[in-house]
């Protein structure tokens, strides 16, 4: 009995000596920081607080599509960010970081002296100095706004003065607020807004307590605990540390906390993290850079909202990648682009840039929406525009034969039709609508150079040259433009002759809603309507292209006008087609991004395909819009009303056979009406086609080589003439 009594007491002794000595150890080490630190102090230059409240917050700029709603780009440098309010921030994410991170936030006037000492502690039993943190909410802001990573006794002296500082500067909410709005929290998201869109995909105020909870484990470590990382079951752990905190401060229920450490976590997948629509979002960038200026664009949390429709970008995207292998395999094409535009706005609905935008071994991310390339027959309605307007009509007739044109200082020049057919004499409609190469050599002499150019630049189209810089191929392709300003182009014959200019941006705003740029419309009138509803009446003329295409080809739709035009290059390099209704215009291009030629078949099996399927898709939503009815004063000249037989009316005087005179009696007089066939330069002056005929027609230039082609084609028919 006297021994067990003396052993307890002995046990009682060495305990009671034991905490006598961690009781000094943490006195001398509380004093030993203190001292230390008060050295430190008074030989470190510490920074001004003023520099704190100067800070540079850096915020990422996103980019929305049309409703302002989809994320489809967040543009930033190194730090994606959102910031949002005190009030935007849940409860259970702010307790969240309380719990785990500095649980007596509420209460310490910046630093935690016992955190400290237990820090120190720690660090002198592991051997190692300042390797734990200690660190209070107050301090961690301060590291990571004012201070330099390195884990330094300087360093964490500074620290704790400035979240002294701090602490009688700014409210315990307002610290907390810049707190969740500005530390890092791994995969380049800074702030709780930007971790809640990139982990979870959602904005901070929807965050259930469990993905709250995760988001309070990752700032300690967020290249350790990241869940895109190979440790994410010490991220789980972690996880269910914050809860057990939450619940034991008072935070939480213990049954919520075993639901929320239950709950299915889903993260987003780093994939859906990225771009979305990416050549759109990338043409938006660089308008953007262009106006505001690089640095401007990735630090000042920019909100744009384009004029994308992510359900007919969807669409686009599809029918892109639907159709690529295809046209690899059958035609050598190995990539295609497509944009889509609202006529009646200039907003830019949708564009593929190609085929896959990843793919970097052929050159993926190149626009081909913007790159200039030659459009074939693509480019002929421009210019039976400006013919048109010239006073020329659908109706008017032109031969289609083998014909010569004469060209300045060269030999010249003979265009040879798609088909290697010549269909004679044939209207404006008819060559139009079937894309005849021949007539459309002749409309673009009888209209002129610089009148086609003028009205290419008037209807959007920029990368054209000067009049002395093309030839009669201007017609055929032999400029190049860009499928989107050639697609906005189309879009004025969709809109009645008003040209809106294309946009892909709606507004800009800051974070604080303020509006720094709104788009504006402008829509200019660039042809009479008359004009553009001949055009569109053409290219929706299902019977006067079924002679070239069928009467079901890739180019009709049986329940609604839509007009289209085809162009393929003569060395079948690029491949065209555009189309539209009042509601809706779109073009694709397909080719090879070196240059290289397809193999040789017509724009109409290449990418007409596409374009029908991306059509049929995206205008199953639209109400059916006719086009305007082109109504038009019948011109009084044979040749313009769709008659290629001209006549000239001859009285002779019977007796002798010989032209009457004034002196031959009525009773001799013989009226004779000759048939004459000529081409059209023979009845028209092509400057004026409705004025007077002209007096001598061989004057023109290229008057005898269209002639001799015409007398050709008449001796080959058949047709007596005197």
């Amino acid at each position: 009995m006297y021994i067990l009594t003396m052993n307890v007491k002995g046990k009682k002794s060495r305990l009671w000596r034991g905490i006598t000595i961690l009781f000094i150890v943490g006195l001398l080490a509380t004093f030993v920081v203190v001292v230390f630190a008060s050295v430190v102090v008074l030989t470190t230059p510490i920074p001004n607080a003023n520099e704190f409240d100067n800070r540079e917050i850096v915020e990422s700029t996103k980019i929305y599509d049309r409703t302002g709603k989809i994320l489809l780009y967040e543009l930033y440098n190194e730090e994606k960010r959102t910031v949002i309010s005190f009030e935007e921030i849940p409860r259970n994410v702010k307790n969240a970081a309380i719990a785990i991170e500095d649980s007596h936030f509420y209460s310490h006037p910046g630093v935690s002296i016992s955190s400290i000492v237990r820090a120190f502690l720690t660090d002198v039993i592991h051997g190692q100095f300042f390797i734990q943190g200690g660190s209070t909410i107050t301090q961690q802001l301060i590291k990571n706004t004012l201070l330099t990573p390195e884990k330094t006794i300087t360093r964490k002296i500074k620290e704790a003065v400035l979240a002294l500082k701090i602490e009688r500067r700014y409210s315990k909410d307002e610290i907390l607020d810049m707190y969740l709005n500005e530390i890092p929290y791994g995969s380049n998201a800074y702030g709780i807004e930007a971790a809640a869109q990139t982990f979870f995909g959602k904005h901070t105020r929807d965050l259930t307590l469990a993905e709250a909870a995760y988001l309070g484990a990752l700032p300690k470590a967020p290249s350790l605990y990241s869940p895109y990382g190979n440790n994410k079951d010490q991220l789980v752990t972690r996880k269910n540390i914050v809860l057990k905190r939450m619940e034991e401060l008072g935070f939480i229920s213990a049954e919520e906390a075993t639901m929320a450490s239950k709950e299915d976590v889903m993260f987003l997948s780093p994939s859906t993290q990225g771009i979305h629509a990416p050549h759109f979002v990338m043409y938006v960038v660089s308008i953007l850079s262009k106006q505001f200026g690089e640095d401007f664009l990735r630090k000042n949390g920019l909100s744009v909202r384009t004029t994308l429709d992510v359900n007919l970008q969807t669409n686009a995207e599809e029918v892109i990648a639907s159709h690529a292998e295809k046209i690899k395999k059958d035609f050598n094409a190995g990539n295609a682009g497509l944009v889509a535009l609202d006529p009646k706005t200039g907003e830019i609905l949708a564009m593929v840039g190609s085929k896959d935008y990843f793919d970097r071994e052929e050159e993926g991310n190149f626009n081909v929406t913007l790159a200039h390339r030659q459009p074939g027959s693509a480019f002929k309605p421009i210019v039976y525009a400006a013919a048109f307007e010239k006073g020329y009509t659908p109706e008017t007739v032109v031969f289609d034969v083998p014909t010569e044109f004469a060209v300045s200082g060269a030999e010249s020049y003979q265009p040879q039709n798609y088909d290697n057919i010549f269909r004679g004499p044939i209207t404006l409609r008819e060559a139009l609508a079937q894309s005849i190469n021949v007539p459309a050599v002749k409309v673009l002499y009888l209209t002129g150079l610089k009148e086609a150019l003028d009205m290419a630049r008037r209807v959007g189209i920029t990368t054209l040259l000067g009049p002395n810089q093309y030839g009669l191929t201007l017609v055929l392709g032999g400029g190049e433009v860009q499928l989107l300003e050639l697609t906005s182009a189309y879009g004025v014959f969709a809109n009645d002759g008003v040209r809106q200019e294309h946009v892909a941006i709606i507004s800009v705003e800051k974070n604080n809603h303020e509006r720094v740029w709104e788009y504006k419309p402008k829509p200019t009138k660039v042809l009479e309507p008359l004009i553009a509803r001949t055009i569109s009446d053409i290219l929706s003329d299902n019977t006067a292209r079924a002679p070239a295409f069928g009467s079901a080809s890739a180019l009709y739709f049986a329940n609604r006008p839509v007009a289209a035009k085809t162009g393929t290059t003569n060395d079948y390099r690029d491949a065209w087609i555009l189309g539209y209704t009042p509601n809706l215009v779109a073009g694709v291009w397909a080719g090879n991004n070196n240059n290289t030629p397809m193999e040789k078949r017509v724009a109409g099996f290449i990418v007409a395909p596409i374009w029908h399927d991306f059509m049929e898709r995206s205008l199953q939503t639209m109400p059916i819009e006719p086009f305007g009815i082109p109504e038009y004063q019948k011109p009084t000249k044979p040749v313009l009303n769709g008659e290629w037989r001209g006549s000239h009316i001859y009285v002779t005087d019977s007796r002798s056979g010989a032209p009457a005179t004034d002196e031959t009696p009525p009773e001799f007089r013989v009226t004779k009406t000759i048939t004459e066939i000529h081409s059209i330069l023979h009845w028209v002056d092509k400057d004026d086609p409705r004025g007077t005929p002209p007096t001598n027609p061989a004057r023109d230039g290229q008057y005898a080589n269209w002639e001799s082609g015409v007398r050709a084609w008449v001796n080959r028919s058949g047709i007596s003439t005197p």
